[in-house]
């Protein structure tokens, strides 16, 4: 059956390819086709307590009439984003399920066709979940997603990825009725808007001292929680269309007659409750300070041997019977403690963040290294500074050409951060969410970063309770150690609930305990000016506005609270300057290159010698980069160069023909990657940098500009030789 949405141009084709499936949809959206099916096995049940889903996302070359990159001409392993798409979804659709569902289930999304200016994963969530929807699975929920950017100081409900390129806010939220279920949120980093009606990019804010301000443009709570209340109006509203017009497409429901065996036992209950209850809550307060759950086991075998002493005549599974029963039993304590006393496992408060401490570079030989511990959770988060040639290249499937990532982070967690004795083996789609999830909260942070190759590793070295939050803040640290200029310090933390009854409490720092046996994971990273990144995943149906105020409110303090700790260790830190490397990037006349290299290029090796630094000139746009392992020996070289360039010019000082402030109408003369340089009054060339056309750190400057094109520019500094100019408008071509 063919349904079309005429307000997104969405069609949703049933029964038309993949029969077989449980359920399938063949989606199409624009040039957009994808197809979702949802297979079940109904001949095996898993008996272990978990949902059985397992998510696939897949992309073909041939959906934009590419060949597959490498070697072997197939696709093959997914890659990041294929694997980071796929946890979307499924981290969307998981809480629908029934607690006892046990049916392995398999759902597969094939991107077949794909427009440039697609949002994939927003699509890849509205195909699987329209196909598990019309499934044969009894779970007929009308889930749906929508992506909110900010451009100015305005929300865009599922913005363009043109659009997205002048947003400052990437929020991705999925849900179903009035209820929200995953929440994904970064923040993009940039000069400030003063005029968001410009039709060429974000303009730069211009202070007293007219130099650009850069931002991390963090979101306040109170502008998050707008953006969610759009999201939901959205959500909500397609969800009654979804169910409105595919309830006549639903298949009947499978008879799944085979149910997980429940061995959860009254007697054992009764028994447990008589003579065990206190060793119990020992226990408990035990297991809130590791992972291990060895004295757990141990505990449950004493019990049972108690019990087949005293009932030899019920004996049958009674170790998995006190093992179910156990567990529901630790559950019920923890989570009644919470409610009814409002003390958490290890006598913490709700609100109360557990303790901290801090150490900075204290590997001799990497650049910058921090290790950051809190209660049982350390994150040992270590800063590697490298040049072009180690940035790591991608290649998306709707990218023309390769790109670089330039800042990466690596999340690792090794079997023995949580007692497991197991091999430690490739990474697995729970660290590589991790490690974005403290990617997306960072990277906005950092000033000019489209400059730098900067990779942080995250070391787990014990875990109980939210590492990634801890990645975030060691992470945060490392780049203050490594002497990276960033807009400020970045600190996350794991928020948690617990919900029975009517009644709910919301726990701040969360310990694995707690999530184990709670109701939502709810991570939120940011600076004192607001929040960078969030994730949300949550165990019930969904989650109203009320509790996720109040979520956001708590992690606020504590965020401050881990802030104020953090800049004390920042206040500590001694560079490793033996062996933290430096860099200058900066640019001169073209024309003043050969001035540079000198005959023969005998100045370029001189000045090599003398200073001990590495020279990469490009003739076409004059940029200059200077490298070496000592810093103060780079910052010598560098202005050594410039006053090179500045000694042999014939023309006059350019202090007496411009001041700063003062405005011109230029044609632009030359484009080049970092900028465009526009002919001024008195036959000068300003430099038009990037940064002051786009904020955008993939955007290409023949995007916004052409040889020939007529500008008013704003002269912002006077450095030597250079006059560095600021877009106001553009005027025609």
């Amino acid at each position: 059956m063919n349904l079309s949405f005429l307000e997104k141009e969405e069609q949703y084709i049933f029964d038309y390819v993949a029969k077989q499936a449980s359920g399938s949809v063949y989606y199409k959206s624009g040039n957009n086709v994808l197809l979702a099916t949802v297979a079940v096995d109904c001949d095996s049940i898993v008996e272990e307590n978990f949902l059985p889903l397992t998510v696939q996302y897949i992309e073909k070359a041939y959906a934009v009439g590419k060949f597959p990159g490498g070697y072997v001409k197939r696709e093959a392993k997914p890659g990041d984003f294929e694997t980071l798409t796929a946890r979307i979804v499924d981290r969307s659709l998981r809480p629908l399920f029934p607690k006892d569902y046990c049916y392995p289930t398999q759902i597969t999304i094939i991107v077949l066709s794909a427009d440039s200016d697609a949002d994939l994963q927003i699509l890849a969530l509205n195909a699987a979940s329209a196909a598990l929807y019309v499934s044969e699975i009894p779970l007929n929920f009308p889930i749906n997603g929508v992506r909110i950017g900010r451009i100015g100081n305005a929300f865009v409900v599922n913005p363009s990825l043109k659009d997205m390129e002048q947003s400052t806010l990437d929020l991705l939220v999925s849900g179903v009725n009035e209820d929200l279920l995953m929440i994904e949120m970064r923040t993009f980093g940039g000069v400030d808007i003063v005029s968001p009606s410009n039709p060429l990019c974000l303009v730069t804010t211009l202070m007293e001292d007219k130099k650009a301000e850069f931002s991390a443009n963090e979101l306040t709570e109170s502008e998050l929680m707008q953006a969610l209340e759009l999201a939901k109006t959205n959500i909500n509203k397609k969800s009654k269309l979804i169910e409105e017009s595919f309830k006549i497409c639903v298949k009947t429901p499978l008879e799944l007659f085979q149910m997980r065996k429940s061995y959860k036992c009254q007697r054992v209950q009764d028994f447990i409750v008589q003579g065990y209850l206190g060793e119990l809550h020992e226990i408990i307060a035990h297991l809130s300070k590791t992972e291990r759950h060895s004295r757990l086991k141990a505990f449950a075998k004493k019990i049972a041997q108690d019990y087949v002493l005293k009932n030899p005549e019920d004996t049958e599974f009674i170790e998995m019977r006190v093992d179910a029963t156990l567990d529901a039993q630790k559950r019920q304590i923890i989570r009644t403690m919470i409610l009814e006393e409002g003390v958490r496992a290890d006598g913490r408060t709700l609100k109360e963040v557990r303790p901290i401490s801090i150490e900075t570079n204290i590997l001799p030989k990497a650049h910058a290294s921090a290790l950051f511990t809190r209660g049982q959770t350390q994150a040992l988060v270590v800063c590697t500074l490298g040049g072009d040639m180690d940035a790591q290249n991608y290649e998306l499937l709707t990218d023309k050409g390769t790109s670089k990532e330039r800042f990466m982070v690596h999340y690792n967690f090794p079997p023995f951060s949580v007692g497991e004795a197991s091999s430690i083996g490739a990474t697995g789609r729970r660290e590589l969410g991790h490690g974005n999830l403290a990617k997306r909260a960072l990277e906005c942070s950092v000033i000019n970063g489209e400059q730098k190759t900067i990779r942080l590793v995250s070391e787990i070295l014990e875990s109980n309770g939210s590492s990634s939050m801890a990645t975030v803040c060691g992470g945060s640290l490392a780049l203050a150690a490594a002497d990276i200029e960033c807009t400020s310090l970045i600190a996350g933390v794991a928020m948690g609930l617990v919900c029975e009854d009517g009644k709910y409490a919301v726990l701040t720092d969360i310990m694995g305990l707690e999530d184990h046996d709670g109701d939502m994971d709810f991570k939120v990273a940011g600076s004192k000016k607001g929040i960078t990144a969030l994730q949300m995943d949550i165990k019930l149906g969904g989650l109203s506005m009320e509790i996720l105020e109040c979520a956001l409110g708590q992690a606020k303090e504590a965020r401050l609270h881990i802030l104020e700790i953090m800049e004390s260790a920042k206040a500590k830190i001694i560079l490793n300057t033996a062996v933290l490397p430096s860099s200058q990037i900066f640019a001169i006349h073209p024309s003043k290159i050969v001035e540079v290299i000198g005959q023969a290029g005998r100045t370029i090796k001189e000045i090599i010698e003398k200073f001990e630094v590495a020279i990469d000139l490009n003739r076409d746009n004059g940029e200059v980069k200077v490298s070496g392992g000592n810093r103060e020996k780079v910052d010598a070289a560098k202005e050594y160069i410039i006053g090179i360039t500045s000694a042999v010019s014939d023309k006059p000082n350019i202090a007496e023909l411009y001041k700063v402030g003062d405005v011109y109408e230029g044609r632009v003369k030359k484009v080049v990657d970092f900028g465009a340089f526009v002919e001024l009054p008195h036959n000068y060339d300003g430099l038009l940098h990037i940064s002051k056309i786009t904020s955008n750190r993939n955007a290409q400057v023949g995007d916004y500009l052409n040889e020939g094109d007529l500008l008013r520019v704003e002269v912002l500094s006077l450095n030597k030789n250079k006059v560095e100019l600021g877009l106001q408008e553009k005027l025609s071509k």
